[in-house]
């Protein structure tokens, strides 16, 4: 079953490489959606995927990578529309 998740990650995560970690996790966990960053300083992205491959990109955006430092990740789930063809960096 696909479902599709939106995270804003806050911290130390503009100017550390999070969005090409983001990219990069994504691809891995086989995802699709978009991840950019935002005028306050946190990161956002959208992912659809399957709940497992979801619920392991999140532990990556919890962890980060070794630059950043992670303070939270707010999470909303929402119903998967099957709109997103592959995981882009968006600027």
């Amino acid at each position: 079953m696909t479902e599709r998740v939106r995270a804003v990650v806050h911290g130390r995560v503009q100017a550390v490489g999070f969005r090409a970690f983001v990219y990069d996790r994504a691809r891995f966990h086989g995802l699709h959606g978009w991840v950019r960053n935002r005028p306050d300083g946190t990161v956002e992205c959208l992912a659809e995927g399957r709940r497992t491959d979801i619920d392991a990109f999140l532990a990556d955006l919890r962890e980060g990578p070794p630059s950043a430092r992670v303070k939270d990740v707010e999470t909303i789930f929402e119903a998967a529309r099957g709109d997103l063809e592959t995981f882009d960096v968006r600027f």
